[in-house]
């Protein structure tokens, strides 16, 4: 059913308003624990605010103990919407979930023209839609799904530029030069990788050596701790940990199992007929890479839930992209129960319990992940779309 620009960013509106009802609760309360945690409206922007003393109008990377805890885009974001705008957290959340809601009119208009046949599924997607506003990954997501729209259109070098700044901006979309290494190889273009790469490389080195060389320690502490952190929440580790099975060196396995998955994705590109697109695999890659990571976070469902759906087939996949969503949407209310009863609430949900529902999330994105493959291996899907929108033709 494809339907029009209109229709999608009407829906992206409203899904807008209706997030923004949910979070408005902890915004007239002032983000008191455990209510933000029991109306599940938390959000890192009115936390890191303060704790990140960007009231004080401190530079995000000024501090090597206390720079915020993100990429340099992302981090200069925060830092000018807080000198920008009249001191205050409500004043400070309101325009920052204002600049979100306008990028997600933009990432559901990117959809539209990617997969438009789908696109109206992202704007009602109850995970996606519940996790607007918790941080500002829409600004790495709206950035990443550019870069792919250009790629598969041929325009590799504004692709390039935008992949980088999206690196530069929440570091995630990096694992995405493995899918677009593969797709350049099975080109037999691996010279326009080489440059591809280059570009990305120099936009991210451009963007950040400012940073780095001014507040170099504080520039760095966004990868310590991405390096040094132990299992944290939503990750498989973290659940099984609260289940009994305490593996040692999860670093190690976390490393292991990543590398098992990006081989095993490797083989299945490297078998299809023809070569893909980067809408279509993009979402293999990041299903990978979050399920086997030291942490979860609850906005990441934003992250997976437009390249789930441009990497859709037909109507044949709609029950499992909604069960998927659905089981996003049991982890949602999950993760804010369980810290609701961690920070005193009467009523909440025990570790046990949101270690399992950890597990059958997981469960859900894998099994989204082989559903995909399975369709578009069978279909062929890639090489008539590919064909379709390149004009290129092979033997």
């Amino acid at each position: 059913m494809r339907v029009g620009i209109r229709v999608v960013l009407l829906l992206a509106v409203l899904s807008s308003l209706v997030s923004f009802a949910k979070f408005n609760y902890c915004s007239s309360e002032g983000w008191q624990s455990p209510g933000q945690y029991v109306h599940a409206c938390y959000s890192d922007i009115p936390a890191l605010y303060g704790e990140r003393e960007l009231d004080q109008g401190r530079w995000a990377y000024s501090s090597a103990e206390n720079a915020v805890e993100y990429p340099v885009v992302q981090g200069a974001i925060m830092w000018v919407t807080a000198k920008l705008i009249p001191r205050g957290v409500i004043n400070y959340f309101h325009i920052n979930i204002f600049l979100l809601a306008l990028l997600f009119l933009f990432i559901s208009f990117i959809t539209l023209k990617i997969k438009p046949e789908f696109a109206y599924l992202l704007p009602l997607a109850p995970a996606a839609v519940a996790s607007l506003y918790i941080n500002w990954d829409l600004w790495a997501i709206a950035t990443m799904l550019a870069a792919i729209y250009f790629f598969d259109k041929k325009a590799e070098i504004p692709s390039a530029i935008l992949l980088g700044i999206s690196i530069s901006t929440k570091f995630l979309p990096i694992f995405l030069l493995i899918p677009i290494a593969l797709i350049f190889f099975r080109r037999e273009k691996i010279a326009k990788f080489a440059q591809y790469f280059l570009i990305t490389v120099v936009t991210f080195i451009a963007i950040n050596a400012p940073v780095f060389l001014t507040t170099p320690q504080g520039w760095w502490r966004f990868y310590s701790l991405n390096l040094n952190r132990g299992s944290d929440w939503g990750s498989i580790w973290y659940a099984l940990s609260n289940l009994g099975l305490n593996l040692t060196h999860q670093n190690y396995l976390s490393v292991l199992c990543l590398l098992i998955g990006i081989t095993a994705l490797i083989i299945y590109l490297l078998q299809l007929t023809k070569p893909p697109t980067l809408a279509h695999t993009a979402i293999f890659i990041f299903i990978i890479v979050m399920a086997v990571s030291k942490v979860y976070s609850p906005q990441y469902v934003l992250w997976l839930t437009p390249l789930a759906v441009i990497a859709l087939i037909d109507k044949k996949d709609l029950a499992v992209f909604f069960f998927w969503q659905g089981c996003e949407l049991l982890y949602h209310f999950a993760i804010w129960q369980h810290l609701a009863s961690v920070t005193g609430a009467k009523f909440g949900l025990p570790v046990v319990a949101y270690s399992v529902i950890t597990l059958v999330r997981i469960g859900a994105s894998i099994l989204l992940l082989a559903r995909l493959a399975a369709r578009h291996q069978k279909s062929r899907v890639f090489p008539s779309e590919f064909l379709l929108s390149t004009g290129e033709s092979y033997p």
